[in-house]
């Protein structure tokens, strides 16, 4: 796995959105148990306390959850983990019409540049 990181922003968030990515897109399946904080931390080369506390995030979110001796375990509440993919899928297509309006381009016009690039990308 490959880890991106911007100085724009806290490490531990960026972790916590990685995670969750790797969740949505079933990189991380429903009921899987995660990599232990120690070589997940050393995988994405960060201090194993930032990894816990982007855990703790996750799992107070109800993404993921502990079980005492087994580990660190995703939801299997697929559900949820489709509730929030639907939910920064929203969030991204926000940011995405904003940014066209910013470049003036309407609403409109955005679904029918979209619609062209898709035509042209499945070619």
């Amino acid at each position: 796995m490959i880890w991106h990181f911007e100085n724009d922003r806290p490490i531990y968030t960026q972790l916590l959105e990685q995670i969750r990515l790797r969740i949505i897109s079933g990189e991380y399946t429903a009921g899987a148990r995660l990599p232990s904080v120690r070589e997940l931390a050393s995988e994405a080369s960060v201090n194993p306390n930032t990894m816990q506390k982007a855990l703790s995030e996750l799992e107070q979110s109800g993404l993921i959850y502990s079980q005492r001796t087994s580990g660190r375990f995703v939801t299997e509440d697929r559900s949820m983990i489709e509730k929030v993919k639907e939910t920064i899928a929203e969030e991204k297509i926000k940011e995405f019409i904003h940014t066209m309006e910013e470049l003036g381009i309407n609403p409109v016009e955005t679904i029918k540049l979209m619609e062209k690039t898709a035509k042209e990308m499945t070619k």
